[in-house]
């Protein structure tokens, strides 16, 4: 891909830093809007990053002044060619769905980092992490009924669990932004700091995340997703299977040794 092409598209820097995934939305010039490059390019990532056992921990952040205002719907209905009668159905379940399935299934926890806007599918991507840190004067917006069509990207399932009905439906029928602070109080996202301190609070979260014991966290963040549709008893019978599970691991050892000798627990995520 030329640069030219590049700068039109968009792209999605990937890197490691140690056992952390560093995954950046770059497409500055349009608010690092979605194009179908970026999208398959994050579907790659983080179904690579789910059979990889060096990693820890994923943070998903923007360059530049905003995290992300969504898929680039202008740009792809811009072509003067109609597309085919079933195209989102049969082409979005792939792409952008997958993004938002993989960040919620992921057996690693994902931290978000929001600057600016999130808006779309890029305020789902953040509601879709395990743990999101915004800016105080971040904006929050669902705006798919202010562009004349209906919510999408797991959006009517994320929000109401996160906030209840009347919020929801607030920012999805109505198309309220909420701003960082608001966010943080709602419990939409984890928390919320000031722009100099964001970097710094989101680094001592991620250090945490990466040296805890990665196979049980992964197995608590699957058992938390498959309470939201389960019984009380199907809930416990999942943590059973999961605990059944953890207790096979290094991790356990090491967290036994460290209560019984009075430290502090050195995990390997193993």
């Amino acid at each position: 891909m030329g640069d030219e092409a590049r700068s039109t598209d968009g792209v999605v820097t990937i890197s490691r830093d140690g056992a952390v995934l560093q995954i950046v939305l770059e497409r500055s010039g349009r608010r690092n809007a979605l194009s179908h490059s970026m999208i398959d390019t994050l579907v790659d990532a983080l179904a690579k990053a789910a059979s990889d056992d060096g990693l820890r921990a994923v943070h998903l952040t923007g360059a530049g002044p905003d995290f992300c205002s969504g898929v680039d719907w202008a740009d792809s209905n811009s072509g003067g060619r109609r597309p085919r009668t079933g195209d989102l159905v049969r082409r979005i379940p792939h792409t952008a769905h997958r993004v938002i399935e993989l960040v919620h299934t992921l057996h690693l926890p994902v931290v978000c980092t929001v600057r600016g806007w999130a808006a779309g599918m890029g305020c789902n991507l953040a509601l879709a992490a395990d743990f999101t840190v915004a800016a105080t004067d971040a904006v929050f917006w669902e705006p798919f009924l202010n562009r004349g069509f209906s919510p999408d990207s797991g959006s009517t399932w994320l929000l109401p669990r996160l906030v209840g009905m009347a919020r929801a439906k607030e920012m999805l029928l109505l198309g309220e932004k909420v701003d960082g602070a608001t966010a943080a109080q709602w419990g939409l996202i984890h928390r919320s700091a000031d722009d100099a301190a964001l970097d710094a609070t989101v680094g001592t979260l991620l250090e945490r995340l990466a040296s805890g014991p990665t196979v049980a966290v992964g197995l608590a963040k699957q058992a938390i997703n498959h309470s939201q549709h389960a019984t009380l008893n199907q809930a416990m019978m999942q943590e059973l299977f999961n605990l059944e599970l953890s207790c096979r691991t290094s991790d356990f050892k090491e967290g036994l040794a460290a209560f019984r000798e009075r430290r502090s627990p050195d995990f390997t995520g193993r």
